[in-house]
């Protein structure tokens, strides 16, 4: 047979204990709630205290009961306290975004942006607001400078223009530009008018030059940092060559520089690669007297020579020191050190510039001033391309037609 399980016994014996138990607790004065945490985890305060004050509630908005109150009152305190528990809980949540975004206007008022100084412009990456977790910083793109009652026009320089370059010098940063887009394509499309205008001025001085649009003709204002110990990533100028064909190609140019405090004009043949420096070199060592005698123009030395006297070895000295930063130091290959124009062999770059003041662009007579210049250095442009890229002789078939 199986064995009989003694297990109801015990359940009978701790049936009859408990039992006795409730009789016991019956029959007491008084009934106390149970605590509510462990005495474990309690203070010092002991669950056996009858004082009211010490079994109060802890909770902030229960009223505590008088000294006198029965015992009904004390589990009505106790089922407040697991009432508020919860509560108080989830009032000590962060507040989550909806409620933020719907903040009343004062509070709003008072999460203002504090002031930015140098180096701290909000629209720079990585500068921190100072605001608190949650909120969001939303910088409006700023509108192009306003002109100032002065009109855009397409034979001179706006002053924004020179605004926006000295701007771009003092904050030459991507962020930057792309917060001021605005008022770079306001500069940019100015700068573009100006040069088609004058190419129209350029082409009447020297036949050779096309007229070629001035994406052709005007330099793009991104630097190449590859191989800089320059950083910025932009030129803080405007510029554009004219030449056989426009701002690239070996032909010699005629260039304009727009900076403030620093413009200028110039033309040459800047660093040219090695054949055709060889053929400059050729043509100076055995006719230097054509060279010279460009140098000696009245025209060339009033305006590019600071007006020095009709001297052969003066112009010479005026033209060597405007290229004297690419010279070399000692002989070209191939040449004597006592030959008798030793300083034009020494030279790798043929240029002839000068600065001008900002307010010649700006002017109503910007290009007439311009003009005049470049018909001054027209036949200096035209000795070097004869020389490095001289036209094709005429055929026999063309002489024959005549």
């Amino acid at each position: 047979m199986p064995r009989r399980s003694t297990r109801l016994s015990l359940t009978d014996e701790t049936a009859a204990g408990s039992d006795a138990k409730r009789k016991r607790l019956s029959t007491g004065s008084t009934v106390k709630s149970t605590a509510k945490k462990s005495k474990y985890f309690e203070g010092s305060d002991s669950d056996d205290s009858e004082d009211p004050s010490d079994s109060g509630s802890a909770y902030e908005g229960v009223e505590e009961s008088d000294g006198d109150s029965n015992s009904n009152s004390e589990p009505d305190v106790a089922e407040s306290e697991e009432e508020e528990k919860p509560k108080q809980k989830r009032r000590s949540h962060p507040p989550s975004k909806k409620t933020q975004n719907h903040r009343s206007d004062s509070e709003n008022e008072q999460a203002s942006v504090p002031k930015t100084v140098k180096g701290q412009e909000l629209w720079r990456e990585g500068v921190k607001t100072g605001l608190g977790p949650g909120k969001e910083v939303f910088i409006k793109k700023p509108k192009a400078r306003d002109p100032g009652g002065i009109d855009y026009v397409d034979d001179s320089i706006h002053p924004n223009t020179m605004l926006f370059l000295a701007d771009l010098k003092e904050n030459n940063e991507r962020q930057w530009l792309k917060a001021h887009d605005a008022d770079y394509r306001v500069s940019k499309n100015d700068w573009d008018t100006f040069v088609d205008t004058m190419t129209e001025k350029i082409v009447e001085k020297d036949e050779t030059i096309p007229e070629l649009p001035a994406k052709d003709l005007v330099f793009r204002i991104y630097r190449d940092v590859r191989f800089s110990n320059d950083p910025t990533p932009y030129k803080p100028h405007f510029s554009a060559a004219w030449s056989r064909t426009g701002r690239k190609g070996p032909y010699a140019a005629y260039y304009l520089h727009l900076q403030p405090g620093h413009c200028f004009i110039g033309s040459g043949l800047w660093m040219p690669e090695a054949s055709n420096l060889a053929l400059l070199r050729e043509n100076i060592d055995q006719n230097s007297a054509r060279l010279k005698s460009v140098l000696r123009e009245e025209g060339l030395r009033r305006e590019f020579f600071k007006g020095i006297p009709d001297d052969e070895r003066k112009a010479v000295k005026a033209f060597v020191s405007q290229n004297q930063e690419s010279a070399l130091k000692t002989k070209p290959k191939g040449y004597d050190q006592d030959n008798p124009n030793i300083e034009l062999l020494r030279l790798r770059s043929f240029t002839v510039g000068k600065a001008l003041p900002d307010d010649v662009f700006l002017g109503p007579n910007a290009q007439e001033r311009i003009g005049s210049l470049i018909e001054v250095l027209v036949p200096f442009v035209t000795y070097l391309n004869s020389v490095v890229m001289p036209d094709d002789p005429p055929s026999e078939a063309a002489s024959e037609d005549e």
